[in-house]
């Protein structure tokens, strides 16, 4: 057979498809040998819309959609004007949608405008390859640009068969896909390395395919019918991806120039955190919440090889969560290659300096914690298992490694209240030398979350999310089993509170740049430096052997009477109302968090990467210990005594 597994939009140009790489390896253990070809669509309309519009609309534009637009549809909006042969479908429903969001629209009116003309030209080209079967890896923005060119492909040639897979088949949504859309032979919902290869050995074979697991595919009279599921995936059968053709792609592609190529990898699966405790809002995993991990020798093996072969060092891992064993044994071996890996990973909020240290000197450089929140009870409503003072001393200890941490602000989960939000968003202005959110959204409810499957959590009343009214034409009970996101009724803070807290993060967002608080040793004492905008310039001095203790101890989230009591063990004792008066004159000073009862520190060993672009050299701190550049003075010469 031959086969032709396709990445459409709005997959991002700079990284290969994961899904694509894995099938393209596991198609080698299938009973015969096949023919495998990849499509990447979604380099190829990047470059078609550069083509056709003599490069206005760029490959900028188009991140702009793929990154943007997922959570309003407007990647999908872009081609339904193909998938339903109406240039202006649904368009003044697109614009009020938009307008009403106060969001731009970008280049997507301009952009659908070709929709149909490449999904003509995708689909030809892909059938130049003389395919069997062509297979569509489906995930968030990728469903209509892919129904819209298999539908082409069923009608020029019906005797190809066409199979879709992933993230958007997932549960009630693959039968649903079925269903509706009648040019598709078989949709796989669930992990894919067993059941693509199950469906091409029952095609290569003639065989019924009743066993292939997690299949829809049509009965004798045109009906939907669907397998059972299978289980898990053993970690074992999950292969190194190929991304041959993904690389010939980008390296002959005119936009070459303008993308900085980046690996994608997996190295574990499921969440070990969801499996005990799932977050209420996170629908991801969907049916496949297990963690399972790949043994260390191995992941070494294969990012080593992955980095040879693409002779690319930038790495993103897709994994949920790290594993919490690859502390001990692979991130030790990943350092000791020696490599200048730039590593991304999505972590755990609880992660201790040492471990850190370790991410960092492995060649991690960018973490997605998982904060989301600075508040305590609404992280518990979250089921997090973090608070809010670990989340701050986080983005603090991150700093002071160079590691970017990416992170949201979320709101509006049931329960919360203003008093939740009072307390922290006072407190932005004193953090603004810390990364800020990149974004800050009220919640969806995301289908496999807690919150869509138990409506006693407070979303009692559901409804698809409005952005898919400008993509589908389906019945609503048909859309109910299609949709990824829902809405419900508003939950949680509104009105003032929600927008001194968009207020907040926005002026946090706008003044991190030009701000710094960092601290050293001076003798006996410790100078805090204070550069942040909205705060006087000047240094604190945290003087006396208690103060400086109480200090170095706020390194990490501490109570009052905790603190009270270390002092106390150390033989350096102060009234607990001494204590409390001096805490008290850090947080007036903002050099301290407090959230629920826990207290700490906020000055860093240095400003920012980020940041050191920006500021005067001697506005700065390279390390703990260092004078500031060409000050000319002592560097607790002067300042305010913090207690």
């Amino acid at each position: 057979m031959r086969i032709c597994l396709v990445s459409m939009p709005w997959h991002l140009l700079e990284t290969p498809c994961l899904p694509v790489g894995l099938l393209h390896a596991r198609i080698g253990a299938c009973r015969e040998r096949h023919e495998v070809a990849d499509y990447y669509g979604n380099l190829r309309w990047a470059e078609f819309l550069g083509e056709r519009t003599a490069g206005e609309i760029s490959s900028a534009d188009y991140a702009y959609v793929a990154d943007r637009g997922i959570w309003h549809a407007m990647g999908d909006w872009i081609f339904a004007s193909a998938l339903h042969d109406d240039p202006r479908w649904q368009e003044e429903t697109f614009r009020a949608y938009l307008d009403r969001r106060g969001l731009d629209p970008g280049t997507s009116v301009r952009m659908r405008e070709h929709a149909q003309e490449f999904c003509d030209l995708a689909a030809a080209e892909i059938l130049a390859r003389e395919p069997d079967l062509v297979g569509f890896s489906s995930t968030f923005q990728q469903n209509v640009a892919s129904l819209s060119v298999a539908r082409r492909i069923k009608r020029l040639r019906p005797a190809t068969k066409i199979v879709f897979g992933g993230g958007n088949c997932d549960g009630p949504m693959g039968p649903a896909l079925h269903r509706g859309f009648p040019f598709l032979d078989y949709v796989i919902s669930g992990e894919g390395e067993i059941a693509f290869v199950a469906l091409v050995d029952a095609l290569a074979a003639g065989r019924r395919l009743d066993d292939v697991p997690g299949l829809a595919h049509r009965g004798d009279g045109g009906e939907t019918v669907v397998n059972g599921r299978a289980g898990m995936v053993p970690i074992d059968l999950i292969p190194q991806p190929d991304y041959t053709e993904w690389w010939q792609a980008i390296q002959a592609s005119p936009l070459r120039g303008e993308l900085t190529p980046v690996l994608i990898y997996e190295a574990a699966r499921g969440c070990w955190w969801g499996e005990k405790h799932h977050c209420t809002f996170c629908g991801l995993n969907g049916t496949s919440m297990k963690f399972r991990s790949k043994p260390a020798p191995r992941v070494r093996d294969e990012l080593a090889e992955l980095v040879r072969t693409y002779e690319i060092l930038d790495v993103v891992t897709v994994d949920n969560i790290l594993d919490t064993a690859y502390f001990r044994d692979l991130l030790p071996r990943l350092r000791d290659l020696g490599w200048d890996l730039r590593l991304r990973y999505e972590v755990k909020a609880n992660l201790q300096p040492e471990q850190l240290d370790l991410l960092r000197d492995a060649g991690v450089c960018h973490i997605q914690p998982g904060i989301e929140s600075l508040n305590s009870q609404v992280l518990r409503l979250m089921d997090k298992g973090v608070h809010g003072t670990q989340n701050v001393r986080l983005l603090r200890d991150a700093n002071d490694r160079d590691l970017t941490v990416d992170w949201n602000y979320l709101y509006g989960f049931p329960g919360e209240t203003a008093a939740d939000y009072r307390p922290v968003i006072g407190q932005f202005p004193a953090l603004v030398h810390l990364q800020p959110p990149s974004g800050i959204t009220r919640i969806l409810i995301e289908r496999f979350s807690p919150h869509f499957e138990r409506p006693e959590l407070g979303f009692a009343e559901r409804r698809p999310a409005e952005m898919y009214r400008h993509v589908y034409d389906l019945d609503p009970a048909e859309l109910e089993d299609l949709a990824y996101q829902f809405e419900s009724a508003p939950q949680g803070i509104g009105g003032a509170t929600e927008e001194a807290l968009r207020s907040g993060v926005a002026a946090w967002q706008r003044d991190h740049l030009d701000s710094a608080l960092t601290w050293q040793a001076d003798g006996d004492d410790i100078v805090v430096f204070d550069r942040r905008t909205g705060f006087p310039r000047q240094e604190h001095i945290v003087g006396g052997a208690a103060r400086v203790r109480a200090y170095r101890l706020l390194e990490r989230p501490r109570t009052l009477p905790g603190l009270g009591r270390e002092l106390a063990s150390a033989g350096l004792a102060l009234a607990e109302d001494t204590l409390a008066r001096w805490l008290g004159g850090l947080r007036d000073a903002g050099l301290v968090f407090e959230d629920g009862g826990r207290i700490v520190a906020l000055a860093t060993r240095r400003p920012s990467l980020r940041a050191r672009d920006g500021l005067p050299a001697d506005d700065w701190l390279i390390e703990a210990g260092a004078e500031p550049a060409d000050t000319g003075r002592p560097v607790a010469a002067s300042g305010t005594r913090a207690g």
